[in-house]
């Protein structure tokens, strides 16, 4: 198992969303989160103002992060190619969930 943790700026939910469809992936978690790096937008603080962002965590097979990691190395669709889509992959060692009664 994977944890594969996306990246990207708030402009480019539809280029991750189509991501994440064409890899079958189904199952994931988004936050929006304050960007920071370098960049030429200064606000009336004159400090950088932070990018909106978001990220997406995924617990995937191996097979899955894979393709997933090599479909964002893939990726041109961006809105600004000065912020691509980052992804990291992480090994996960153990992975549990409660089981509910009833559960079918």
């Amino acid at each position: 198992m994977k944890l594969v943790y996306l990246m990207y700026l708030a402009d480019d939910e539809r280029c991750v969303n189509r991501l994440l469809g064409e890899q079958e992936i189904t199952a994931f978690s988004r936050l929006p989160v304050e960007g920071h790096g370098p960049g030429s937008a200064v606000g009336w603080t004159g400090e950088i103002q932070p990018f909106r962002s978001q990220v997406v965590m995924a617990i995937l097979p191996d097979e899955k992060a894979t393709a997933l990691m090599e479909a964002v190395a893939s990726c041109t669709a961006v809105e600004d190619p000065r912020h691509p889509i980052r992804a990291v992959q992480l090994s996960v060692e153990h992975y549990s969930c409660c089981q509910l009664e009833n559960q079918p």
